[in-house]
């Protein structure tokens, strides 16, 4: 698998909120980026383009919820439509990424870290989407070095 070099933005999509992820220009570790607070779709979209062009982003990652089963969660289709909306308003390389247990993950590692409820609210959704992407950037990594 070739890779773009440069930075990976993580979306970890909600109606609520949107947590996200940035890569550094490597492509191999992920920090947080302050969480959207949705306005709606048409906003939300000129918000992530917004950061797309001043972070010089080379390619997407959208946390896709599934089921434990791997069937489609309930936000799956809004996942996919965010997707789809970024690939045709950036002419990026948008990635769906299985999200399955990443914001229960999060709330754990808050829990453990002995963060507030009302605290972790706030910072749930941005934690899910570096959880997402060093995901994806550890399986991108580990898919270059074995070819």
């Amino acid at each position: 698998m070739s890779r773009i070099p440069g930075r990976v933005l993580a979306i970890d999509p909600g109606r609520v909120r949107v947590g996200l992820a940035l890569s550094d220009p490597t492509g191999l570790l992920a920090s947080g980026l302050d969480t959207l607070r949705s306005k709606g779709r048409r906003q939300d979209l000129e918000a992530l383009m917004t950061i797309v062009r001043e972070r010089e982003v080379v390619e997407i990652v959208v946390g896709c919820p599934r089921n434990l089963d791997g069937s489609p969660g309930a936000m799956t289709e809004f996942a996919e439509r965010m997707a789809e909306d970024l690939r045709q308003a950036s002419g990026l390389p948008v990635r769906l990424w299985d999200e399955r247990l990443s914001s229960l993950q999060a709330e754990r590692a808050l829990i453990e870290g002995n963060m507030r409820r009302d605290d972790r609210r706030e910072v749930r959704d941005r934690v899910a989407a570096i959880l997402i992407l060093q995901g994806y950037l550890d399986w991108r990594s580990r898919g270059e070095s074995s070819t």
